[in-house]
C-alpha cells in the first residue's frame, strides 16, 4: 500500500507550486472559480446559480462546496471531480443543500468520477474506457471528503428537548446552514445520480467523525439514485439519515468502516447491491432516534464478500433493538470466524429474513447467528435466487476482479 502521508505531502507541495489565473467567459458558468496551469477548474465558492460541469475539464474542489437552495448543478457524463486534501473544517466535499438540485447522469461507458487530487486519472482515461486510478491503490482512503445530498423528507431525530424535524448532517460543521436536512415532504426531489464512482474519501472533520462516501440526509422518493460505486472511503460507503429515497445497483468496496449504514427511520429500499471487503460491519442498521418510527426499510438482492481475516469483531449485520428492516435474497460469503448477525429478534423493532444464505457449513450456521437461527436464514454456497451482477461491469471493483465470488 502506498503511504498516505507521503501522498498528502506531495499534494501540499503541488498546491504551493501552481499559479492561478482567471477563468475564461466560456467556462459554463464556472463563476467565482479559477483555472490552474494543469487545466483543472478550481471551485472555491458555493454554487448559487444554475451551473454545468463538462467532461472536457477536471473540476477541483478547493473546499467544502455547497450547491445552495434554488440552484441546479448539472454534471455531464464522463466528468471528473477531484477534492483537495483537507481535514476538520477544511475538509473538501460537494454538498447539495435542501431545495438545490444535482443532475449527475453518467453512463456505463462514461461514469462521473469523484476522487482526490492525488489521483492522476484524466478525461482521456475515461474516454478510453479506463476507469481505474493509474496511480492510487483501491484501498487508499481519507484523501478528501465525499458527496452529501440533503432533502426535505421526514427523519426521526431527537435531542434533549424532544423530537426534531430537521438537524445538521454529520460531517458538516454546525456553523454551515447548508448542512440542515429533514422536513415533511417525503416525495421531495433532489435530482438524479446515475453511474457515479466516489473514491478515496472520508477525511476526518473531528475525533471519530468522518464523511461518508455518499451521505443521503432526508432525501425524498422523487430523487433517482442508481448505479453508484464507493471505493476506499475512510468512513461508511453509503449512509441514509431518514428519508424515503430508493437506491438501486450499488457497490461498496474497501471502505474502512461500515458498508451500508441507515439511521433515523429511513423507509426506502436498497435493491441489487454488493458490499465487498469493508473493515466495519457489512450492514449497520439503526432504528429511529426520536419517538416516531415511519416503518421498515428494505435490503434486497445483494451479495456480501466479507473477506474478514482481521475483522472478526465486526458484524455481518448489526442492528439495534428498535431497528425495523426487511432482508430478502442476500448471499454472504468469505465470512471470518466470529463474524455474526448480531441480533435476529427485536423487542421494539421488527426484522424479517427471507432467502438469506450464509456461505458456511450447516453445522457452523448457528455460530454466525446470535441466537436461534430463524426461518429465512440458511447455509449454502450460492444465492437462493440469482442476483444481477452484470450491471456492475462498469465499476472499478468489477474491472479489478473484486466482484467475483
Amino acid at each position: 500500500m502506498k503511504n498516505r502521508f507521503m501522498l498528502l505531502s506531495l499534494l501540499l507541495g503541488f498546491g504551493m507550486a501552481v499559479s492561478f489565473t482567471s477563468c475564461d467567459d466560456d467556462d459554463n458558468n464556472d463563476n467565482n472559480n479559477n483555472t490552474i496551469d494543469t487545466g483543472n477548474v478550481v471551485v472555491t465558492e458555493n454554487i448559487t446559480e444554475n451551473t454545468i460541469w463538462t467532461s472536457d475539464k477536471v473540476y477541483q474542489l478547493g473546499g467544502r462546496i455547497s450547491v445552495e437552495a434554488g440552484a441546479t448543478l448539472t454534471i455531464e457524463p464522463g466528468t471528473i471531480i477531484k477534492g483537495e486534501a483537507g481535514t476538520g473544517a477544511n475538509a473538501t466535499a460537494l454538498l447539495i443543500a435542501r431545495d438545490a438540485t444535482l443532475m449527475a447522469e453518467g453512463a456505463a461507458d462514461a461514469p462521473i468520477i469523484f476522487t482526490s487530487v492525488a489521483d492522476e486519472i484524466s478525461p482521456a482515461d475515461v474516454a478510453a474506457g479506463d476507469f481505474a486510478s493509474p496511480n492510487l491503490d483501491p484501498d487508499i482512503n481519507g484523501l478528501w471528503g465525499g458527496v452529501l445530498v440533503l432533502g426535505n423528507a421526514r427523519i426521526s431525530a431527537s435531542n434533549d428537548a424532544g423530537d426534531l424535524t430537521e438537524v445538521q448532517i454529520e460531517g458538516i460543521p454546525t456553523s454551515d446552514p447548508n448542512g440542515l436536512y429533514g422536513g415533511n415532504d417525503d416525495e421531495d426531489n433532489s435530482g438524479v445520480l446515475k453511474y457515479i464512482s466516489i473514491r478515496h474519501g472520508g477525511s476526518n472533520i473531528g475525533q471519530g467523525n468522518e464523511i461518508n462516501g455518499l451521505t443521503l440526509g432526508g432525501i425524498g422518493s422523487g430523487t433517482v439514485i442508481e448505479n453508484i460505486e464507493v471505493v476506499a472511503n475512510q468512513d461508511d460507503g453509503i449512509e441514509w439519515f431518514g428519508g424515503t429515497v430508493n437506491v438501486k445497483n450499488a457497490v461498496v468496496w474497501n471502505c474502512n468502516d461500515d458498508g451500508m449504514d441507515a439511521d433515523q427511520s429511513w423507509t426506502g429500499t436498497l435493491d441489487n447491491f454488493m458490499v465487498i471487503t469493508v473493515a466495519g460491519h457489512s450492514f449497520e442498521l439503526d432504528g429511529p432516534e426520536g419517538s416516531s418510527d415511519f416503518g421498515p426499510y428494505n435490503m434486497k438482492n445483494g451479495i456480501v464478500i466479507a473477506n474478514g481475516e482481521d475483522r472478526s469483531s465486526e458484524d455481518l449485520i448489526n442492528t439495534d433493538d428498535n431497528t425495523s428492516v426487511r432482508f430478502d435474497n442476500i448471499f454472504i460469503t468469505a465470512i471470518a470466524e466470529g463474524q455474526q448477525i448480531n441480533r435476529v429478534s427485536h423487542d421494539v423493532g421488527v426484522v424479517s429474513f427471507e432467502n438469506i444464505v450464509l456461505d458456511v457449513d450447516q453445522a457452523e450456521l448457528a455460530f454466525h447467528v446470535n441466537g436461534d437461527v430463524p426461518a429465512g436464514i440458511t447455509a449454502g454456497s450460492a444465492p437462493a435466487t440469482a442476483i444481477n451482477t452484470s450491471v456492475f461491469e462498469w465499476t472499478w471493483a468489477a474491472k479489478a476482479g473484486a466482484t467475483s465470488f
